[in-house]
């Protein structure tokens, strides 16, 4: 498996984080059609996994945590 550095998963961590929280905000709007709605849903769950498994690679490579990478739960 390929190691990463604790600067790159800090900033993927971040720019996947942001993305998750637009695609939220996309979500909150009551003019989205059903097909954009069912992707955008789908996104934020592939968002989520992806943001679990950088902070469970970050935990287990024994970096500490930052604040762009939040504990696991």
């Amino acid at each position: 498996m390929t190691r990463y550095l604790p600067q790159e998963l800090a900033e993927a961590h971040r720019a996947l984080l942001s993305t998750l929280k637009k695609c939220e905000k996309v979500l909150e709007s009551p003019r989205l059609l059903q097909a954009q709605r069912t992707l955008t849903q789908r996104r934020v769950r592939a968002l989520e996994i992806a943001l679990e498994l950088i902070e469970k690679e970050a935990a287990i490579s024994g970096i500490p945590p930052s604040p762009h990478i939040a504990p696991p739960q």
